[in-house]
């Protein structure tokens, strides 16, 4: 991967600078006729940008403050997996009202019972004529009140090995029988549910892909989602990174205590390592293929230096730091303000960020679990990228040790 970004003079800049000129403040309609929401993805809803334009495009959308539609799982997640199996009725219904941010998606995979291992989930779809029946239940219900859609998979064939009987729905979240339970976080805000299928009915028409090949399509959201979440900001590229957390520091006077100026190096070092690695990540991902190893290998980096940079946001809090809704505080230059990754400055209604500091380190620690653990990531690592052994499935009551005398 070259690093070295084109310069200002190159023509796909200029052509996108002049665009955003002519068209102040566009509208996500706007946008996609233009392809520049998704770039990456082929005609009508992008440009087939290679990695390089994809940068140069992101670049220009930050300079002119033009934020794209606000969809993480729709346009992140849902999208290329209906861009990748569905089909053309299917792209033409459900994509554009995605992309432009018109129907929100949420993701209806992890279960009570099925969490890290996901395909051992018990939602069943039984096939009823042209329409399947729902019934189980789906948890950590991302902004599953505020949805139009939900991706969900569901087992249709009880009778095969467990990763190969699911399918892959995309299902309204207004049928009958879908009901919603609020989950209350430790920020005390209700970001996820516990959704409910009682006999609800799917139309045939909303499977994306073959019966009983879901299992295959999860993993090709599971891995988009993990290229998702594994940005360089500290709450999954919604709240404020660690570049902004040294630009408050600088100018705020710098550091004096030698420890405190030595994380805080450490932290830009953190922030430009996954820079660099993310160019690597998205050159696969913009290339049309899926991720691998590198994803999972980018989101356990990202997590650990999303809890760095809210620690030591509190820590530069002082005492202050132990109320609600204190943290670093002061004005954030525009052009740190208006890219699609940043937090929403406007919503805090300050002129820098010091509220978010707040939320952001009591959720921190669910950046090492949505999206694939922690200990999920390091084992997929462990086999995929250094080609260790699988780990062993202990029968119960045995050992480790015992399973490997067996």
């Amino acid at each position: 991967m070259d690093f070295d970004l084109p310069p200002e003079d190159d023509p796909r800049r200029l052509e996108v600078r002049e665009w955003l000129e002519a068209n102040h403040n566009p509208s996500p309609r706007q946008l996609l006729e233009r392809g520049l929401i998704v770039p990456h993805w082929p005609e009508p809803y992008g440009l087939s940008a290679d990695p390089m334009h994809q940068i140069i495009i992101d670049e220009e959308l930050r300079r002119a403050q033009v934020r794209r539609p606000d969809n993480p799982i729709g346009i992140g997640w849902a999208g290329p997996t209906i861009l990748a199996a569905g089909t053309e009725e299917q792209k033409a219904r459900f994509l554009p009202g995605l992309l432009t941010g018109e129907d929100i998606y949420c993701q209806m995979f992890s279960e009570p019972d099925a969490g890290s291992d996901l395909a051992s989930l018990a939602t069943t779809a039984v096939v009823d004529g042209d329409e399947y029946i729902v019934n189980g239940s789906k948890t950590w219900t991302s902004g599953g009140h505020y949805s139009k859609y939900g991706i969900l998979i569901a087992r249709t064939d009880p009778h095969v090995a467990k990763h190969k009987g699911i399918s892959y729905f995309v299902c309204p979240t207004s049928l009958e029988g879908l009901t919603m339970m609020p989950i209350l976080d430790m920020t005390t805000a209700h970001s996820f549910n516990q959704t409910f299928f009682n006999n609800v009915r799917i139309p045939a028409e909303n499977r994306i892909g073959d019966e009983n090949d879901g299992w295959r399509l999860a993993k090709v959201t599971l891995a988009n989602e993990r290229v998702s979440l594994s940005s360089a900001g500290s709450l999954w590229g919604a709240g404020p990174s660690a570049e902004i957390l040294i630009e408050l520091i600088r100018r705020n006077g710098g550091l004096t205590d030698p420890v405190l100026r030595q994380r805080a190096a450490a932290l830009h070092v953190e922030a430009e390592v996954l820079r660099l690695n993310r160019l690597r990540t998205l050159s696969v991902r913009l290339n049309a293929r899926t991720p691998g190893p590198e994803a999972s290998i980018q989101k356990i980096m990202g997590d650990e230096h999303g809890r760095h940079v809210l620690e030591l946001a509190k820590e530069l809090a002082g005492t202050e730091g132990l109320l609600q809704g204190s943290g670093p505080s002061g004005e954030i230059p525009a052009n740190m303000r208006g890219g699609a990754t940043e937090v929403n400055f406007e919503q805090c209604q300050i002129p820098g960020v010091d509220r978010i500091w707040h939320y952001g380190f009591l959720f921190s620690p669910a950046l090492t679990l949505g999206g694939g653990t922690f200990a999920v990531q390091r084992n997929i690592v462990a086999e995929t990228a250094l080609g260790l052994p699988r780990e062993p499935n202990l029968e119960k009551g045995m050992t480790w040790a015992e399973t490997r005398r067996r």
